[in-house]
């Protein structure tokens, strides 16, 4: 294999930035708008999956696609109210990382539960605007992580055999749905620490920049 052959696919809260207070702070502030309660643990037991499975199955909230689809969409509006109230920084390494595959030119790919809209508002904040060859949201996919659509639909939307991608993942849904979509995964330990993702994953980092593309050609 060549690196012509080679596509990334990155995961996006906690490998590309790290929002995941103002994520826990919009559920909170949702709870209370809606008068509703948060089970505790949610916020980590939820991570990395989409609205729609959290609020019927997780919180309790509602089984009614109406009426979840109706809190999913004020949950992320919430969100963004936040981004903007407090910024947003990318993790340390992630520019310099993007940039070597730029310049490589290796195709990537953000792969995320998030709402399109959010990834666009901070793209467009942090000025990484053109630096991804695409991105697979909450609203292409049916099945979310752990399912490997998602990571099945980016290496389609880069053009890349998923056996000839590497996905940076930090959620151990993530991880298992890179896996089952036959894909070689790098485990980014912000959410979890090395210990714990070590064994799950090919390669373990603390920030994207530990890793040169010679490093991503080796894992394949």
């Amino acid at each position: 294999m060549n690196q012509a052959s080679l596509g990334v696919i990155f995961d996006w809260d906690g490998v590309i930035i790290d929002s995941s207070q103002q994520h826990e702070m919009s559920w909170e502030r949702l709870a209370a708008s809606e008068r509703r309660t948060l089970p505790a643990g949610h916020f980590k037991a939820g991570f990395g999956k989409k609205n729609e499975w959290i609020i019927p199955e997780l919180l309790g909230w509602s089984r009614s696609p109406a009426e979840i689809h109706r809190l999913s969409l004020r949950k992320e509006e919430l969100y963004r109210e936040i981004i903007v109230e407090r910024g947003l920084e990318a993790l340390p390494g992630t520019h310099e990382f993007l940039m070597r595959l730029y310049d490589a030119q290796v195709p990537c790919c953000i792969c995320s539960s998030t709402h399109r809209e959010n990834i666009l508002t901070i793209l467009d904040v942090l000025g990484f605007a053109g630096l991804f060859g695409g991105m697979v949201t909450a609203e292409d996919v049916t099945l979310g992580k752990p399912h490997p659509d998602v990571f099945l639909r980016a290496a389609a939307t880069i053009g890349r055999a998923p056996a000839h991608c590497v996905v940076f993942e930090d959620a151990l849904a993530g991880i298992e749905a890179a896996r089952a979509g036959g894909m070689k995964v790098v485990g980014v330990a912000t959410t979890h620490g090395p210990e714990m993702l070590a064994g799950k994953v090919d390669r373990v980092v603390h920030r994207l920049d530990e890793l040169s593309i010679k490093d991503l050609m080796e894992l394949l």
